[in-house]
């Protein structure tokens, strides 16, 4: 998830590009500009659209990108709207969650 909050851009793209990921999916805001490397897949949301609309946003356009069981998820970006919408559209595709965060260990796992 990338939120407007710029400070945080860094440890969205340390986890892009130290991590070692299948797929990466960059969810951002329409109005957002975020140079997203060549490894990952943007997908833009409407952040202002209420919580439930911008949940069934993120599911419809979430649920065909997965194939796998798990999604590791990083919420160090963004607002609490944004991050309760993401949440709620992985568990209801159905996908297991896995909080990750990119610190000054490389990237790690937090649950």
């Amino acid at each position: 998830m990338l939120g407007k909050d710029k400070e945080s851009w860094g440890q969205i793209t340390g986890l892009i590009n130290k991590g070692e990921w299948d797929k990466v999916y960059l969810i951002k805001s329409v109005n957002d500009f975020f140079p997203a490397p060549d490894n990952a897949e943007t997908i833009s949301i409407n952040s202002d659209k209420p919580l439930t609309e911008l949940k069934e946003e993120l599911t419809n356009k979430l649920r065909k990108k997965f194939t796998e069981f798990e999604a590791c998820v990083s919420i160090a970006s963004g607002n609490g709207k944004e991050h309760m919408a993401l949440i709620s559209a992985l568990l209801s595709i159905p996908v297991g969650i896995r909080l990750v965060a990119f610190t000054k260990n490389g990237v790690e796992h937090i649950n």
